[in-house]
């Protein structure tokens, strides 16, 4: 793990597997993990009962999010599929980082919502995923790091589990270095 021994804040929209499988590799938990209230029938991943949870309203106000985070000293604060964008402020303010299940350094035209199913229905050859830091803009901060992987002769299913496998490794090396 790095030297500092930072707070983790992780947060999502979904379900939060990739919070819980990221947590078990490392041997680590966010100290705390942020989640918005949906309309949408889920279930979240049940490795999150008993640690940190917190919820919030369904789109959180710049004011809300930094309630939480302003509890901690100089977080690492990582998006794990947190479908809201971030107020320009925090951006500016705090250091925020995505994974990305779209090789946006080759295909930009992936930046955004569900770029996987994208990348599959537009039948392209190389998939991947990023890590970047993030910015104001929607998938616009520099790229830390990638990793991709051919999709040729794969099925969706295939496909989806090498994403979050190859998600899951770029998450794991950049955490180890971090906190």
């Amino acid at each position: 793990m790095g030297r500092d021994n930072r707070p983790w804040i992780a947060m999502f929209s979904q379900t939060g597997s990739e919070i819980a499988n990221i947590a078990e590799t490392v041997k680590r938990w966010p100290d705390l993990i942020i989640v918005n209230e949906r309309n949408i029938d889920r279930t979240i991943d049940s490795r999150l009962q008993g640690k940190n949870v917190v919820f919030v309203p369904n789109r959180p106000t710049e004011q809300d999010l930094k309630n939480l985070w302003s509890t901690y000293e100089s977080p690492v604060i990582t998006l794990h599929g947190w479908l809201r964008i971030i107020p320009p402020n925090l951006c500016n303010e705090y250091q925020i980082y995505n994974g990305h299940p779209g090789l946006i350094t080759k295909y930009p035209e992936l930046k955004g919502k569900d770029p996987q199913i994208r990348a599959i229905q537009g039948y392209y050859d190389i998939a991947g995923c990023v890590l970047h830091e993030v910015t104001a803009g929607v998938d616009e901060g520099r790229v830390l790091l990638e990793q991709n992987f051919s999709m040729i002769g794969l099925d969706e299913r295939e496909t989806f589990r090498i994403f979050s496998k190859t998600s899951l490794s770029l998450w794991i090396e950049f955490l180890k270095e971090k906190l």
